[in-house]
């Protein structure tokens, strides 16, 4: 099992609620494809560098699990077809 990071970007102009639902949806598709969530960390709403989709800000999640190398791959497929999630990295946490 390796340690890996989700990085999620996620929509400003929605509710609490809904922010919420985005950053459990991508928590269950970690656990559907064998990974241990060990952490979520909210970043708070923070300006983007740029502007994308017209959008200025947006919420900062970053979301801590172990997995095997190939749930990242995964990950990444099913997280770049949720509604609301403006931008999304993986990468592997070194020990």
């Amino acid at each position: 099992m390796n340690k890996y990071e989700l990085a999620l970007i996620v929509n400003a102009k929605i509710e609490d609620d809904e922010r919420a639902a985005v950053v459990e949806r991508a928590k269950e598709i970690i656990t559907r494809f064998g990974g241990t969530v060990t952490e979520v960390e909210d970043g708070g709403k923070k300006r983007l560098a740029y502007e994308i989709q017209k959008m200025r800000e947006g919420f900062y999640y970053f979301i801590q699990f172990d997995a095997a190398p190939e749930c990242p791959g995964e990950v990444e497929k099913r997280v770049r077809i949720l509604d609301n999630v403006i931008r999304y990295l993986c990468v592997r946490k070194d020990a």
